[in-house]
Order: structure tokens, then C-alpha cells, then sequence
């Protein structure tokens, strides 16, 4: 019989302290944590971004993409 059966009560992100290891426990919590994008959720809902701002933002982060990609396919300059 598996010890984690009478955990099955527990729903969400949980996660189970061995021997006294809560460092372990805590980097697997946070892995779960960032995996499961709920942190990230948070963040976009702590305050309000206005449609207008968040297309600018949208539009401003792909002209930076296409200006790094540009600039990876350039050629080196001459150095003479």
C-alpha cells in the first residue's frame, strides 16, 4: 500500500515533506507552481492594462524580436 493514499484528500498544488526535507519539498512546491502558470496568472490580474496599452506593449515586444533576429543574420562588419 502506498503512503500517498491518505494524501488523496488533498487537491491543487501539494506537495509531500519527507524525512524533514522541506528545501527539497519547497523546490519541487515552486516547480509545480511555475509549471502550472498560476504565478503568471497572478501577475497579469494584479492590476488592470488597458486593450490600447497591451497592443502597444504586444507591438513594441515583436518589433524588438525582428530587430534581434536582423541583426543575428547580418553580416560581421570589416575590421580594416
Amino acid at each position: 500500500m502506498s503512503e500517498y493514499k491518505k494524501y488523496d484528500k488533498f487537491t491543487g498544488s501539494t506537495v509531500i515533506v519527507t524525512n524533514d526535507n522541506f528545501e527539497k519539498a519547497a523546490r519541487k512546491f515552486k516547480k509545480k507552481v511555475v509549471e502550472s502558470g498560476l504565478f503568471q496568472d497572478l501577475r497579469e490580474r494584479e492590476c488592470y492594462i488597458k486593450a490600447t496599452t497591451a497592443r502597444k506593449a504586444a507591438k513594441n515586444s515583436a518589433r524588438r524580436r525582428w530587430l534581434k533576429k536582423l541583426e543575428a543574420n547580418q553580416m560581421p562588419k570589416k575590421m580594416y
